[in-house]
């Protein structure tokens, strides 16, 4: 399979990992899609684009790596199925789980919040209960975390991310989506609201000012009126950060002292550290999809 290498090199990451995963499904069309490579094609995010194509095998293979694709064994009865395109992939909820149970606790949160949100039937508690129905238990207890703390209200991976890495950084949790008045109508809402401390917080990409959405200077401008709006609606401050801030937490985490947000349980600094040896140097951080 080819691509004109000036349109591949126009993709962002995930999206040419998509591509990938379609040529492999082209060749291989009796494969069922797992894992990332499933995720992709159902809509769900990722954080970069540098991953293998993974397979659901068949009863009785074994597991193997083989030229950029990684064949995985399962107990077919633990899964649910669905097509994209023709493509067969495990079903939303079972890509989430499995996910969850084998990838940076981080990263699974921002699938899961994607995945209840997505999937209205997705009570709060549905993928917990799937995940402790299945009858293996490798990755149970890891999934846990995340699945536990699925919330529809993240709009982004990025709010998703910055998440885990407040409370890891030992922060009260946040309320998601908060709305204040605006003018002529029309209500401001923030990515994140502490309202005992009265702090606003905007998890924001590079992306919204690197031109790709219009002038980067009439942007910055819109996000200071915005700003000033909820000031005025009894907002004490706003903080916004970037995703180079979340990998790097010490960054995020002077932000929010230095406005008095107080530090509540005991932070975690080994899955912090993780989560940097996750994000850094990926080509994701800015382009973590949808």
């Amino acid at each position: 399979m080819y691509a004109r290498r000036d349109e591949w090199n126009a993709l962002a990451p995930w999206q040419r990992y998509g591509l990938r995963v379609q040529a492999h499904a082209m060749w291989h069309p009796d494969d069922v899609l797992c894992l990332e490579s499933a995720a992709v094609l159902l809509g769900l995010p990722l954080v970069g684009g540098d991953h293998d194509i993974h397979v659901l095998s068949e009863h009785g293979a074994t597991s193997r790596r083989s030229g950029g694709v990684r064949v995985h064994t399962t107990a077919a009865s633990d899964r649910t199925f669905a097509e994209v395109d023709g493509i067969r992939v495990t079903s939303l909820a079972d890509t989430c789980i499995d996910i969850a149970r084998s990838r940076h606790p981080a990263l699974a949160l921002a699938v899961a919040d994607a995945t209840v949100r997505r999937d209205p039937s997705l009570g709060d508690l549905a993928l917990v209960v799937l995940n402790e129905e299945r009858s293996s238990a490798r990755g149970r207890r890891q999934a846990r975390w995340a699945l536990h703390r699925a919330d529809r209200a993240a709009e982004s991976p990025l709010e998703s991310i910055s998440r885990a890495s407040l409370e890891w950084l030992g922060f009260p949790a946040p309320e998601l989506q908060e709305r204040f008045p605006g003018t002529d109508e029309r209500e401001d809402r923030v990515d994140l609201w502490w309202p005992a401390q009265r702090i606003a917080g905007e998890a924001d990409g590079h992306h919204k000012y690197d031109g790709r959405f219009g002038d980067p200077l009439e942007a910055l401008r819109a996000r200071e009126k915005r700003d000033r709006r909820l000031l005025a609606a009894g907002v004490r401050t706003v903080v916004h950060w970037a995703w180079d801030d979340v990998a790097e937490a010490t960054s995020l985490r002077a932000m929010l002292l230095g406005v008095g947000m107080p530090i509540v349980h005991t932070p975690d600094p080994g899955r912090l550290a993780s989560l940097r040896g996750v994000l850094r140097g990926s080509l994701a951080r800015e382009t973590a999809s949808r």
